[in-house]
């Protein structure tokens, strides 16, 4: 290969790119133990180490020329390049596929591999999958004397081979578990429950599933509500699971009834801060803020409780000369540039001392 490190390195200024994001590129070259991928403005990622190790049967199938996407593992390394792994990022993309199976209830058939005394064992596209005996359909259920376990066993072990139709109700890739469930109703059913119900309606309800994007609300047997990540709380959720548990009682509002599918929120049940804001901040005054996240545009600064604005990355010139003025969960002082309460909009500038990268 030809080209030479600098010239590498000559697109890796400015990179709009974090650990953990899923890129997306072109092979460059695949050497004895790297493989260099064209980022394009993001620089040049290479697949190296345990992460070329881990990865040769799916380097084996690749050449120069193909696209290929990576999880990023390192924004920047000693050599200037950006470290990727095919191995996560074909795990997280599985993952996000679960998530959307699960929140567009997509109905699923799997063959059962095993079973235990708590239910039944499948695999789907590669992660192992668990169903509860708690949700197989009524007519499944194993109906033994006094619920002897051992009994549930051999009944459940009858279906091993057996294809079943399932729908994904929890996703958890930290935990690397699926649990599955039979008992999704009918759509026409579900059609019927939904005309009980109207926008606007405040309901009590039971988590009953989390995914990345948000959770699922169970209202009544039968019939589920999505809760999106932007409609969970005021303040800024990051991860749904870490919020509730399966088995958790909330309160939400019906806030759309569209194609046979309830849209509820959670933060719409609370008092809105911006409303409570307004009177205590303007534009032009200084205050502390509470820096909660890092994005490819700036950083995310919390005034109060559920109200926060942007201070953009220009404020400081780069992102590392942000990274190394302000971290995630201290105060700072900011000024405040645009505060419009009623449209939820705010954006600051940095009032304290830069430092450079």
């Amino acid at each position: 290969m030809q080209t030479t490190t600098q010239q590498l390195l000559d697109n890796v200024s400015e990179r709009g790119i974090n650990i953990d994001d899923i890129v997306e590129g072109t092979i460059i070259s695949i050497e004895q133990t790297s493989v260099f991928v064209d980022l394009g403005e993001n620089g040049t990622g290479i697949i190296f180490g345990r992460e070329f190790i881990g990865a040769r049967d799916m380097i084996k199938n690749i050449n120069p020329g193909d696209t290929v996407k990576g999880k990023v593992i390192e924004t920047e390394n000693e050599d200037g390049y950006i470290e990727l792994s095919l191995q996560e990022a074909k795990a997280a993309l599985t993952w996000k596929e679960a998530d959307e199976a699960m929140r567009d209830k997509l109905t699923i058939d799997l063959v059962v591999k095993e079973a235990n005394k708590g239910g039944l064992m499948f695999e789907w596209n590669g992660i192992e999958a668990f169903l509860p005996v708690s949700q197989l359909k009524a007519d499944k259920y194993p109906r033994v004397k006094d619920g002897d376990k051992d009994a549930i066993l051999n009944e459940l072990k009858k279906m091993i081979g057996e294809t079943f139709q399932v729908q994904i109700l929890s996703a958890n890739p930290k935990e690397n578990k699926l649990i599955l469930t039979e008992q999704g109703g009918g759509e026409a059913e579900k059609r019927e429950l939904i005309t009980n119900y109207a926008v606007g309606d405040d309901l009590d309800g039971v988590i009953s599933g989390a995914t990345e994007f948000g959770v699922f609300v169970k209202i009544e047997e039968g019939l589920e509500g999505l809760v999106h990540i932007s409609e969970m709380d005021w303040s800024l959720v990051e991860d749904p699971k870490k919020v509730y548990k399966i088995g958790d009682a909330v309160r939400v509002k019906v806030i759309e009834i569209k194609d046979g599918k309830i849209s509820l929120s959670i933060k719409q049940t609370k008092d809105n801060p911006w409303t409570a804001a307004v009177g205590t901040y303007s534009t032009g005054q200084t205050v502390q803020g509470v820096v909660i996240k890092f994005n490819k545009h700036g950083a995310l600064v919390s005034i109060q409780q559920g109200v926060a604005g942007l201070v953009h990355i220009s404020e400081f010139g780069d992102d590392k000369t942000m990274r190394a003025s302000i971290e995630i969960g201290k105060a700072y002082p900011f000024t405040i540039n645009v505060f419009e309460p009623e449209q939820q909009k705010m954006t600051l500038s940095f009032a304290g001392d830069k430092k450079t990268g």
